[in-house]
């Protein structure tokens, strides 16, 4: 090894570790997985450590250091081709770099662009390169104020605490006049279900401005709550260019709504923090443009990252890709996800994972299984607004297939006696 390159190199014994946050990376290489390792450490924390013709050295305060390295094999075939990284034999490699903090301090963007920057994916000698995991020390998390509700906040809220949250998104998601759309949330409500919310595609637009939107869904949601019993939540997207969100939240808030959300990644999470410091009602986060960033096997980053990352932004509840086949997302990576959202995190609430993708009734009891715990919610879309008897139906379905497993009852038995639950089967069942 380059004797310059061997003060990259560390172990966890050797450092403080409160002083560092960890990556973990996987990365593929013609060239020494070590040499290149050093690299991909210079190139994302002190490129060139000292002036010319000056005594000093920064690597010893912001160097980052290769505290792990693992040779998990090799290829002919890598992920992604680079002209500066080309070889017959890739070595791949997954590998933890300790990153001094103070180079970047408790700021999102700039551990971003620090993580996922020029120095990591131009690193030369790497060809392919996926950000793994962010591990964070307590005195850098104690920097962040986290979710302002989280899912105690939410179960006060709407006054549900054994069960799992149901949360639909009102279709068809575009076109709708406010007063179509609030009646379709009006018989959902009626049905059961515990929270409605715009589509990730509507926002503030000609057609249904988000003041009247939210002033027709409030108006019926409060006419539900009375008929049922039960407290409910409206959940408005207030996507838009930065400088318009805390007016979008504004106008929610002033006009009764008690939920908005945000496309974390189109907004960018730095303003998703800002509104999570100022919000009055909880936040979802949904995944538009998480997809670009992760698919890609050896490039990118995971939606665990992800997920992190919007929890410490600030995010309430976090809609992610769930256990469907449209979503492209293994059972362990939901599971994953679920658990990053629930677990205990320094003083960081806990994020109310919402796992979706094309659910129905059917969906609760592998949601159930999977996920092992009651904090989460189904967020469907066709099960509730497209089943055959309509909203009310749709969301009663759903409710009945939770009954069917507090009673343990295999819900094609229980639907023998519960109409929307049999209609639901036949609906979404066999598809």
């Amino acid at each position: 090894m380059e004797a310059d390159n061997e003060a990259f190199f560390s172990n966890r014994e050797q450092l403080n570790m409160e002083d560092y946050c960890i990556f973990k990376y996987y990365f593929e290489t013609p060239f020494d997985p070590e040499e290149t390792a050093a690299h991909l450490c210079r190139e994302t924390s002190t490129a060139l450590w000292k002036r010319v013709d000056v005594e000093e050295d920064f690597r010893g305060v912001h160097g980052a250091k290769v505290i792990s390295l693992k040779r998990l094999g090799t290829t002919r075939e890598p992920g992604l081709e680079a002209p500066h990284a080309k070889g017959d034999v890739y070595n791949q490699v997954e590998v933890e770099i300790a990153h001094p903090h103070i180079n970047f301090g408790p700021k999102i963007p700039n551990l971003m662009t620090t993580a996922c920057g020029e120095g990591a994916f131009f690193t030369p000698g790497i060809n392919s390169i996926k950000l793994l995991d962010i591990e964070f020390p307590e005195t850098y998390l104690k920097e962040f104020e986290g979710p302002k509700f989280g899912v105690a906040g939410i179960r006060k809220i709407i006054e549900v605490y054994d069960r799992p949250f149901v949360t639909g998104v009102v279709k068809p998601n575009i076109g709708l006049k406010p007063k179509d759309f609030a009646e379709l949330a009006y018989k959902a409500y009626l049905g059961g279900i515990d929270a409605t919310k715009d589509d990730e595609m509507l926002s503030d637009v000609s057609y249904s401005s988000t003041k009247e939107r939210v002033g027709e869904v409030v108006n019926l949601m409060h006419k539900a709550e009375d008929r049922t019993g039960e407290k409910k939540i409206f959940i408005a997207n207030i996507t838009d260019e930065v400088d318009r969100i805390m007016e979008l939240h504004d106008i929610v808030t002033e006009n009764g709504g008690n939920g908005v959300m945000l496309n974390a990644m189109t907004v960018g999470l730095s303003a998703s923090r800002m509104l999570a410091k100022r919000t009055k009602v909880p936040m979802f986060s949904h995944f538009d443009f998480i997809a670009p960033y992760t698919r890609h096997p050896c490039f990118g980053l995971t939606t665990q990252v992800v997920t992190k990352l919007q929890r410490l932004s600030g995010f309430d509840g976090i809609i992610m890709p769930g256990l469907g086949d449209r979503m492209n997302t293994t059972p362990q990576e939901v599971r994953e996800n679920v658990d990053i959202c629930l677990s205990e995190w320094s003083s960081i609430r806990k994020s109310l994972p919402i796992p979706g993708g094309s659910d129905w009734a059917g969906s609760m009891l592998p949601m159930y299984n999977a996920f092992g715990t009651v904090d989460f919610s189904m967020v469907p879309g066709r099960g509730v607004f497209g089943h055959p008897m309509g909203p009310e139906g749709g969301a009663r379905s759903i409710r009945q297939a939770w009954e069917a497993i507090e009673r343990n009852i295999p819900i094609e038995k229980y639907a023998e006696t519960h109409v929307e639950l049999r209609q639901a089967i036949e609906a979404f069942g066999k598809k």
